[in-house]
């Protein structure tokens, strides 16, 4: 996938070194953006291999605005271990908001569902541009340990040369761990724009994405924090050949929001059955420390 690969040679070439809340140095770039057209085959990458369990299930977890990790542990997903409380909860988790966003009206506090309203809205209006979800709530970012990186992203429907809609999704990115994150930030939003087209009807198109701060972590001038420094592991990916995208295929039993909270609850092999991944093909993993 040649935009990654050119996103980590312009941060690597052309970074400046900042401190951060985590103690580990990052080597930082302001604002990448870049395209990718989904009819060219999934975007997972293929310089590295990438856990496509962990693709489906944290994005479903999304999709169903549960708070809780207890789903994903269940299927052996730990990413989000370090950020829950005591009682296994995130507040801070995406769908959170994409499904509970705090709002006033009529001066009580109620909650608005942006999910179910922007899949009723593109079956009511497709050419609308109001498909917006946002999952940067004020009253929780400012105070939380980890406010929503990737906080807000965009629907678009777009006609063809022959008048024929395709769906596209931007995705809005304040924070960019490109060794780590952005492989899954990508895949994970692109699995979206599958799906959600998937329901409404609509062929996916592009997937294109804004980085804000696009970093690196790096070790320190003087060698120390050497086990966080992701430049070794990116620059062995540089060297790699990218292979060919593999291709997605959405069972035509699921057919809607609901589906997808029911499947949440099956084991793992049941879920993955109904998002086929074929064609993958990567190159052997990295492995990347986490800077928390």
């Amino acid at each position: 996938m040649q935009q990654y690969l050119d996103l980590v040679r312009e941060v690597l070439a052309r970074g400046t070194r900042k401190p951060n809340r985590t103690g580990v140095d990052t080597i930082s770039t302001f604002n990448h953006n870049y395209e990718i057209d989904l009819t060219r085959g999934f975007p997972l990458l293929t310089t590295k291999e990438i856990s496509w369990k962990n693709i489906v299930i944290e994005n479903l977890w999304f999709l169903s605005g549960d708070t809780r990790i207890s789903l994903l542990k269940k299927h052996g997903c730990k990413f989000w271990d370090p950020w829950a409380d005591d009682d296994g909860v995130v507040t801070s988790a995406y769908g959170n908001f994409w499904r509970h966003f705090p709002i006033h009206e009529d001066g009580q506090a109620t909650f608005r569902d942006q999910i179910a309203w922007v899949l009723a809205e593109i079956q009511r209006n497709p050419m609308s541009r109001r498909l917006v979800v946002t999952a940067w709530a004020p009253g929780n970012a400012h105070t939380s340990a980890l406010p929503p990186c990737h906080c807000l992203w965009i629907l678009n429907v777009q006609n063809d040369e022959r008048g024929e809609p395709y769906l596209c999704l931007h995705l809005t990115q304040r924070s960019c761990d490109v060794a780590l994150g952005v492989p899954y930030n990508i895949a994970g939003y692109a699995f979206l724009l599958e799906l959600i087209g998937h329901f409404a009807g609509i062929r996916p198109g592009i997937f294109a994405h804004t980085l804000v701060d696009a970093h690196v972590y790096t070790a320190k001038p003087d060698g120390s924090m050497a086990d966080y420094d992701h430049v070794p592991g990116l620059e062995e990916q540089l060297t790699r050949t990218p292979r060919a995208l593999p291709k997605l295929t959405i069972s035509p039993a699921i057919r809607s929001l609901a589906d997808v909270e029911a499947l949440m609850h099956e084991d793992t092999a049941t879920i993955l059955s109904h998002f086929q991944l074929g064609g993958y093909d990567p190159h052997p993993a990295i492995k990347f420390k986490v800077a928390v």
